[in-house]
């Protein structure tokens, strides 16, 4: 086996063990590597030295290299051999192959531990938005459906049974806005990740005048991690930040699945699920199953588990770094390619999905209007519990009531007539025009890096 460039005596079994997949998983990776890497080397030339580390023409000859290699991380050429172990190994390998002594130069004053700090904060950024843009289309189908059969009458349901009248329209939004709250817990991942920690090498820095602030201004992050020690020890947080936000916003997700499960059931029949979202049984002609709503339940369970192993992983860990952090990147991985799937599939069964009007009328019985009709005795001077027992002990007085009208009634804010819809397109297209702001300011910093 060829000699890694660090390690020339290990062997070969403990050399399998400790890359684990790191040669896969360090793919997601690359062009953040190579960004880094650009970065450093820029600041490098900028360096007050004499002789100078690396002149402003070998920089830019580095640059382009290093825009050549990411043509071949686009177009999936890009290869990480078992030797390298990881990307920043892989990298330093080609560029040394075609630059000879240059190549050898790009390390200086770095370590892999903050390379690969930097590149999955990169990649964390770059990832938080894109699931922000897709969270954003899946409260917009939400709200579009709401919009579109607002006046449908819909059972509110508490513990599962009849509880008083609701719509379509606040049965939708309701589940757009616990997804839009979402996006706290994943802005508090992001803002973790947006801190630069490139420059603290293994944790303690180095004896070279490195300019960090000029690192994190090349690479859009807007401040730097001060402490270098701190910046080596944050590795795992913020992997777990991301996963404890994901476990959450899945935990919501499956409670949306949940409700399309059982309002699509025929004893419901409220909500027709489109059979192109549906599987079939092998054995009976007739089913058209939810499956897809019914992994988003396992995967919820997933992502919980992926959080508490993060979580878990760093407990126990002394200060600075260790390599037990390797395993935090193909959790917070995972994670990730579960939550962005499961919006995008969620948006796409959503926007799918029909309302049966007609079984939703046929749902309330009379005890759903008990409620408002206890109001309406107050309303006219009853005391509140002398209404609320005659209403319970007279039930059959309401079997004329009308879903309808029950739900035109109630227009305070937030309630079935209530409900402001262009109040959750503007907190959807704040949220859009954000994340897409902030994701060209990334785009444009690695085009500046490494050309188109």
């Amino acid at each position: 086996m060829k000699k890694t460039i660090t390690d020339n005596t290990i062997d070969a079994d403990i050399l399998a063990y400790t890359v684990g997949r790191d040669t896969v998983l360090d793919l997601d990776l690359a062009v953040w590597d190579l960004m880094g890497t650009a970065a450093h080397v820029t600041m490098l030339s900028e360096m007050p030295v004499d002789p100078p580390v690396v002149t402003k023409d070998e920089a830019e000859a580095v640059k382009k290299e290093l825009g050549r290699i990411a043509k071949k991380v686009a177009d999936g050429s890009f290869k990480i051999l078992p030797e390298d172990q990881d990307v920043h190994m892989a990298v330093e390998r080609l560029l040394t192959e075609r630059l000879g002594d240059l190549g050898k130069k790009i390390h200086t004053g770095r370590s892999r531990n903050d390379q690969v700090a930097v590149d999955v904060r990169l990649h964390i950024k770059n990832e938080i938005l894109r699931s922000e843009l897709e969270l954003a289309g899946l409260c917009a189908a939400l709200v579009g459906k709401g919009r579109e059969n607002a006046a449908i009458p819909l059972v509110g349901r508490t513990h599962l049974q009849p509880a008083m009248p609701s719509s379509v329209g606040m049965w939708a939004t309701g589940h757009a806005e616990t997804i839009l709250d979402q996006l706290e817990n994943l802005e508090g991942a992001y803002r973790l990740a947006d801190k630069n920690p490139l420059g603290s090498a293994a944790g303690y820095g180095v004896p070279l005048p490195l300019d960090r602030r000029r690192t994190s201004e090349l690479l859009a992050f807007p401040s730097t991690l001060h402490n270098c020690f701190a910046a080596s020890m944050a590795r795992g947080e913020c992997e777990a930040a991301l996963l404890c936000a994901i476990a959450q916003a899945m935990s919501v997700l499956s409670r949306l699945a949940e409700d399309m499960i059982l309002f699509s059931m025929p004893e419901f029949a409220y909500f027709r699920l489109p059979r192109e979202f549906c599987t079939g049984s092998s054995i009976m002609p007739q089913k058209f199953n939810p499956d897809v709503l019914e992994l988003v339940r396992s995967k919820t369970a997933q992502t919980v588990g992926l959080a508490t192993a993060s979580l878990s992983l760093l407990h126990a860990m002394p200060g600075g770094y260790n390599r037990d952090l390797q395993d935090c990147k193909a959790l917070y991985m995972e994670g990730l390619s579960i939550f962005r799937s499961t919006l995008r599939i969620m948006a796409k069964v959503v926007d799918g999905m029909s309302i049966d009007a007609v079984r939703c009328r046929e749902a309330f019985s009379p005890g759903v209007f008990a409620t408002d009709a206890a109001l309406r005795m107050v309303a006219a001077g009853t005391p509140w519990r002398d209404a609320y027992h005659d209403v319970r002990d007279h039930l059959e007085r309401l079997s004329g009531e009308d879903p309808d009208k029950a739900i035109a009634a109630k227009t305070h804010e937030g309630t079935t007539m209530g409900i402001d819809y262009n109040l959750y397109m503007y907190r959807i297209q704040s949220a859009g025009n954000s994340a897409s702001g902030r994701l060209e300011a990334l785009m444009s910093a690695k085009k500046a890096l490494l050309g188109a």
